[in-house]
């Protein structure tokens, strides 16, 4: 479906607020100076991501934390770190900078404490914004290849709606990017849009 720019809007500022909280946590959390912003957003298909502009290969090796979630409006939220960004962002967190097996253990809960943060505030904001009870399963951590999403969440088809939003984490003048997918089942993205231009008119 189409979605419309003023539906686009408050989806991107409702995403952002949420963000923002979460920024908050982890300044607090770290003692860094973390900024985040969501400066792109877009609607696409499943089987579309990888013509996205931000060349999300199904092939492409990720770093993960998914969260499902059911209410008028059901999917998953996943925020997506790819190998570079995930590195750097868990170096700068633990203060460790030496590859091994004390290294990957760290990588693992420095990246689903720092995703679980974003994903709760990022979906909180929305069930706050919009007035929407949300329940929410137990957040998975993933590491792998993105087709490999599909085997963790098997309710996830190709012509599902995914709201793909391109996330700059500016930590200590180092640039570290991710991406947020909100994943709706069927029918969920026009639930959504039809609740946000209710609230909106």
């Amino acid at each position: 479906m189409d979605v419309d720019v003023e539906s686009l809007d408050a989806i991107t500022e409702t995403i952002n607020i949420g963000v923002g909280k979460s920024a908050s946590l982890l300044n607090k959390m770290t003692g860094s100076h973390i900024r985040l912003q969501v400066p792109k957003l877009s609607v696409v298909r499943f089987k579309d991501l990888e013509k996205t502009s931000w060349n999300l290969s199904a092939d492409q090796k990720i770093s993960s934390v998914l969260l499902e979630f059911q209410g008028n409006f059901s999917g998953v939220t996943a925020i997506i770190f790819p190998p570079e960004s995930a590195t750097s962002l868990v170096m700068l967190l633990s203060g460790e900078n030496e590859p091994g097996p004390e290294m990957d253990a760290i990588r693992m809960e420095t990246l689903k404490e720092v995703g679980n943060i974003i994903i709760n505030s990022i979906m909180g904001s929305i069930s706050n914004i919009l007035s929407q009870h949300l329940s929410f399963s137990i957040p998975v951590y993933y590491e792998g290849k993105l087709s490999g999403v599909r085997a963790i969440q098997r309710n996830i088809n190709d012509d599902d709606w995914v709201i793909v939003a391109y996330t700059q984490f500016q930590v200590e003048a180092k640039h570290i990017e991710g991406i947020i997918l909100i994943l709706l089942e069927v029918g969920s993205l026009e639930h959504l849009v039809g609740i946000i231009q209710g609230a909106t008119r």
